[in-house]
């Protein structure tokens, strides 16, 4: 049986073993998924030692996706752009590809999942984190009309911005800059909804029929979704089908087989 695991500080909450654990039992492969508490100032010593005891591959989240694209002995083009890694894959003679699959389940989710066209879309990004530029190279390959970054610091957009203009239409602003400003998706990639806060933004921010979707997921409401049911949003999702189709995605890395998401989708909202 092939060993993988989740790593990250904190880590109990992860939903990743039983995700992975049903993708299992669907496609009839012998793994075993299991969580790790990383060591805040050793994870490339938990790594190795992971990889001593046989492991195969690993999800790796917050603090460590940063790390994780440094100790990688080799990049996908998606995570190289992301300057992140949340799946480790192992090569031979104990190397490490690291791959970012945040993006492609973000773009699944929307796409794939719920029926939404990127394509010539207007699409507003709330943040300029690690979260944020790891889906972003995914999101501008589908050719949205222009993706504009917003975040409180109005630097950390228009650098990201920047870096990512080979890619597509992409400018960044401040929060303090989009009055007049319409958008057909706003994606929050902010952690405010963890203190249980909603960027400051103007009530004529979504057009008419426009989505929102917070990469946040919750067992009730997030407080970005209920700022955009106040605001009439036709469609108002959380970030859960994007969690499991990014787990998808790192088992076709690992096994190469591509899971069914949607009956897990339907496990994890219970």
């Amino acid at each position: 049986m092939d060993k993988y695991a989740v790593i990250g500080n904190p880590i109990e909450h992860s939903k990743s073993p039983e995700i992975h654990a049903a993708f299992a039992r669907q496609t009839g492969e012998s793994v075993e998924y299991t969580r790790l508490l990383g060591d805040i100032d050793d994870f490339p010593g938990d790594v190795r030692r992971f990889l001593a005891e046989g492991g195969q591959g690993l999800n790796v989240t917050v603090p460590f996706k940063e790390e994780a694209w440094r100790l990688a002995d080799e990049l996908s083009p998606r995570a190289h752009t992301a300057g992140a890694v949340n799946t480790l894959i192992r090569l031979g003679n104990n190397r490490l590809r690291g791959d970012n699959t945040d993006g492609v389940g973000l773009v699944r989710d929307l796409t794939v999942n719920q029926g939404f066209r990127i394509q010539g879309r207007r699409i507003l990004m709330l943040g300029a984190g690690g979260a944020v530029r790891g889906v972003m190279r995914p999101l501008l390959e589908q050719k949205p009309k222009r993706i504009i970054i917003a975040n409180r610091t109005a630097g950390k957009a228009y650098s990201l911005a920047n870096g990512l203009a080979p890619y597509g239409q992409v400018a960044g602003c401040g929060l303090d800059e989009l009055e007049e400003m319409r958008f057909e998706l706003i994606i929050n990639g902010t952690a405010a909804g963890l203190s249980g806060k909603v960027p400051a933004l103007p009530d004529s921010l979504l057009g008419k029929g426009g989505w929102c979707y917070d990469m946040l997921y919750s067992d009730r409401a997030t407080p970005f979704q209920t700022w955009s049911r106040e605001h009439q949003a036709a469609r108002s999702l959380d970030g859960l089908g994007m969690l499991v189709e990014q787990a998808a995605e790192s088992f076709r890395l690992w096994r190469d087989i591509l899971p069914e998401t949607a009956p897990v989708i339907a496990m994890l909202r219970g």
